[in-house]
């Protein structure tokens, strides 16, 4: 049976995404950009231990270790001739169909199914599955799919069995009832370099005494589920039909034809420069090819998928407007929006007209970003915040997903021009809730002037708000003046009850480029780790100033963890991106690891420091190991806030 090619509950997700995936899934001749190291990616996550903690709660269960799929079956069946059971990672098939249920109770005739999710869940929100018009919401969808899979499998299987089915998360109402629970689940390596979670074996009962983690019963989605007609490829499905659609493609590795829509744009089968260097094929590039007759040439031109925060992409598509250059005015039909700069659909159209007109000059409303400047208050303070959420929080009275700032950098630009790293701070001391010495820190950093403070996207904004609430809701000694300064330079969340904006409210670079500049070598993208490479590659005031190693050096710009740096590096005529210049975090993560936790996206970045934060809190490490990680997190934070400078000067050199 191990020669079978089952459909597993993790094809079956990815079969849900785009059934052409089954086809290049698993095949060492196709790129793909995903993490290939499954638990890294449940690292990055944040939630690898939540299954271990699971188990917990069902003590007493069998552990099906095997990776063997005959061996995980034999020893499952023989454990179900019990009465009353529990098994971990129990396997169940059935024809071409194989899954390994997370948790499996059998009590009797019934079969208590349990599909452990990193995700957080809110008890007192018993619609939360389901949208105002009674349907399944699209994020909730693929949690509920898996589940749905694996009772439809267990119900072929073991019909003589009643499946009662519940998704285990982690509760957000919960308090982690003692300190030190997280830092109990630990790595292990066995022999072969297999890396999971250490079965913990230092637990009390008071560890276990409330639970972080709630059990959700999801038989009536399922049933919706069921019910349900689903369409794939233009083609109308049974949830039934579905699946032996699924399993029988596979089963004879077949590919489905799927037809282009936006979910390419989310593709992980395409290549990068490096992998058609090594060979590898392009999965997306063999979809388009068939379905649109496009050649190896077309794929150089930009599409309606590369349109900046575009929502009529699907509809575009479905006209048969795939490239950039076949988008009209009237599809994106720009409007101003009363604000200075340009509007986001002016940004969309000034985005395609350019790659229409081939104009690859640099769009600056100087008037507009000069203004903005000349409303600053120096010195100016750049600062940035690393932040996580674990799933089993640090500390007793913490609640599961809780965020933690662990980290942040901070520059400052006095009026003539001089720069230096001013400060920062770092906590990955294993177990420790770092939030309000971070921001005792932060206080004391920002409280020598009144100077304007800035960040990059909302993520500061958003995490300072969160502080705010845990420093009200704990009571310390110095409650009133953490939550005034943090009042002073913020704004409040929507969803907050209590209406602030303080006189030193931070002001948002990202922000600033969607409304006053834009490159096109961006292709649209405003992320910092994008838009820094284009500002460096087309400023020469930036390029003459940071081609020497003044950063760090004793008559140059102060730094905190770089000495006699050189910024502009070149090679093969552009510059090297600085991001790529600093140290690697890990010497056991591959290098497309690496690159791919380090992509960021314009509301989060920081998905290396993240991880790399996680590493030092879990795994057992040398201390050398542990301060060479401590060292890459002070640069790699420490470039944040000078990327953030460095925009800022060319900017001011451009108005």
């Amino acid at each position: 049976m191990t020669a079978n090619r089952y459909l597993t509950k993790s094809r079956f997700k990815l079969a849900t995404e785009c059934p052409t995936k089954l086809f290049y899934t698993g095949k060492k001749e196709y790129a793909n950009q995903k993490l290939d190291d499954s638990f890294l990616a449940a690292l990055a996550d944040g939630g690898f231990q939540v299954g271990e903690l699971a188990k917990c709660y069902f003590p007493g269960g069998h552990d099906i270790e095997t990776l063997d799929h005959q061996l995980a079956l034999d020893q499952t069946n023989k454990l179900l001739e019990l009465d009353e059971v529990i098994i971990y990672e129990a396997a169940i098939a059935t024809d071409n169909l194989f899954i390994r249920a997370d948790v499996l109770v059998k009590n009797g005739n019934i079969l208590y199914l349990y599909e452990v999710k990193a995700k957080s869940y809110d008890p007192d929100k018993n619609g939360d599955f389901y949208t105002k018009g009674g349907k399944i919401k699209s994020s909730w969808e693929p949690y509920l799919f898996d589940v749905a899979f694996q009772k439809y499998v267990i119900n072929k299987a073991l019909p003589q069995y009643t499946v009662l089915s519940h998704l285990i998360m982690a509760d957000k109402s919960a308090l982690c009832p003692t300190d030190g629970l997280n830092q109990k689940f630990k790595f292990k390596k066995n022999s072969s370099g297999r890396k999971s979670v250490e079965k913990p074996k230092e637990l009390t009962d008071k560890d276990l005494s409330t639970p972080i983690l709630c059990k959700v019963n999801v038989d009536a989605e399922c049933n919706v589920i069921y019910e349900q007609t689903h369409e794939y490829g233009n083609n109308f499905f049974s949830f039934k039909q579905l699946v032996d659609y699924f399993a029988e493609n596979y089963s004879t590795d077949t590919k489905i034809d799927s037809p282009v829509s936006t979910n390419c744009a989310g593709c992980e089968f395409y290549t990068t420069h490096r992998d058609e260097e090594d060979g590898l094929k392009s999965g997306k590039k063999e979809c388009w090819k068939k379905y649109l007759g496009w050649n190896d040439s077309d794929f150089s031109q930009a599409t309606v998928l590369d349109v900046w925060n575009f929502r009529k992409k699907s509809s575009l598509i479905q006209k048969g407007c795939i490239r950039m250059s076949d988008i009209h005015e009237d599809d994106i039909n720009p409007q101003p929006d009363g604000r200075a700069g340009v509007s986001p659909s002016e940004r969309q159209w000034l985005q395609v007209s350019k790659y229409q007109n081939q104009d690859d000059s640099i769009w600056l409303d100087s008037a507009s970003l000069k203004s903005e400047m000349d409303s600053w208050v120096y010195p100016l303070h750049f600062i940035d915040f690393e932040t996580s959420m674990v799933a089993i929080p640090f500390n007793k009275g913490r609640r599961p997903y809780e965020g933690i700032a662990f980290q942040f950098s901070h520059h400052v630009v006095q009026q003539n021009g001089s720069i230096e790293h001013f400060g920062e701070y770092l906590n990955t001391q294993p177990g420790n809730f770092p939030n309000y010495d971070f921001v005792r820190e932060l206080k004391k950093q920002l409280s020598h002037d009144d100077g304007t403070i800035f960040r990059y996207s909302n993520h500061e904004n958003t995490y300072l708000n969160m502080i705010y609430r845990q420093i009200k809701d704990d009571n310390l000694t110095d409650s009133e003046e953490l939550c005034e300064f943090i009042k002073s330079i913020t704004r409040s969340g929507n969803d907050y009850i209590e209406s602030w904006e303080g006189p030193r409210n931070m002001v948002d670079l990202w922000e600033l480029v969607k409304r006053y500049y834009y490159n096109p070598v961006t292709r649209g993208s405003n992320s910092i780790k994008q838009v820094l490479p284009a500002i460096l590659n087309s400023s020469s005031f930036l390029q003459e100033k940071y081609s020497k190693p003044i950063y760090g050096a004793s008559n140059g710009i102060k730094s905190l963890n770089f000495k006699d740096w050189q910024w502009i590096q070149i090679k093969d005529g552009y510059i090297t991106d600085p991001y790529k210049l600093l140290p690697k975090m890990f010497t056991d993560i591959s290098d497309k690891n690496m690159e791919i936790l380090s992509e960021g996206n314009e509301l989060n970045d920081g998905g290396a420091a993240l991880t790399a934060y996680a590493r030092m809190q879990f795994e057992e490490m040398s201390e050398y190991e542990r301060q060479e990680i401590r060292k890459a997190l002070l640069k790699y934070c420490e470039l944040d806030t000078m990327a953030m400078v460095m925009i800022y000067e060319g900017w001011k050199n451009m108005v």
